[in-house]
């Protein structure tokens, strides 16, 4: 997914696109991989967190591959303009950032688990960027929902910034705050590799691991 936006600046408020009332696109009702729903909220006993971390293709594939894991959403959130669209984010006029909604039951899947697979499916020290895809949309980031999500995203962070410090790499530049409000992306978005498996996918880690999410899961 090249985007011509050469946006590396995050646009302030004042200047963001107006936006609208709702969403001015459907989205499929089913998850392809998953038959689950995609949209209606978690499921009691479940807990969502959104992860940026460059092209959201390939990103979404990262955690729906994640055993047990019960849902997965590609969308926009980290900006100003309500209800974008993909034009919209990749024109660097919205502070959006491109970004997967994961749910979980936190009993079968331990977070510390998407985590790790954060940290190491994406290089967290470029900025706004991840490979060849430039601009603010492509910018790491973890938006947690709950005060022991953000606790453990920080933890995780100073963990795998000792082990790519050993290995020469560069600061982590990702975001870690609370999550807001998430939008979701076109209908021909989701699940995008699942539907294109030949599709681009310019993700790629560092080949440094972090040590966390070992967790023996039910």
């Amino acid at each position: 997914m090249l985007s011509g936006s050469k946006k590396s600046h995050m646009i302030d408020a004042a200047n963001a696109l107006a936006g609208r009332d709702q969403r001015p696109f459907s989205i499929p009702a089913i998850h392809t991989v998953f038959g689950t729903p995609l949209e209606g909220g978690a499921p009691d006993g479940h807990e969502t967190a959104i992860f940026g971390m460059g092209c959201f293709w390939g990103a979404e594939r990262k955690f729906w591959q994640v055993p047990n894991v019960f849902s997965t959403a590609v969308g926009y959130a980290g900006g100003f303009t309500p209800h974008p669209t993909y034009q919209e984010v990749c024109s660097g006029r919205t502070g959006h950032n491109e970004v997967v909604l994961v749910t979980f039951d936190p009993t079968r899947v331990a977070f510390e688990t998407l985590l790790k697979t954060f940290w190491e499916s994406h290089d967290p020290t470029q900025g706004m960027r991840q490979g060849n895809d430039l601009g603010t949309q492509y910018r790491s980031g973890i938006y947690c929902t709950t005060d022991d999500q953000l606790a453990r995203a920080n933890e995780s962070k100073l963990v795998f910034a000792k082990q790519l410090n050993a290995a020469g790499m560069g600061e982590i530049t990702s975001e870690i705050v609370p999550a807001p409000t998430f939008y979701f992306a076109e209908d021909y978005h989701q699940q995008y590799l699942d539907k294109n498996p030949g599709g681009y996918c310019g993700l790629g880690g560092t080949g440094v691991g972090c040590p966390i999410g070992l967790e023996v899961e039910h």
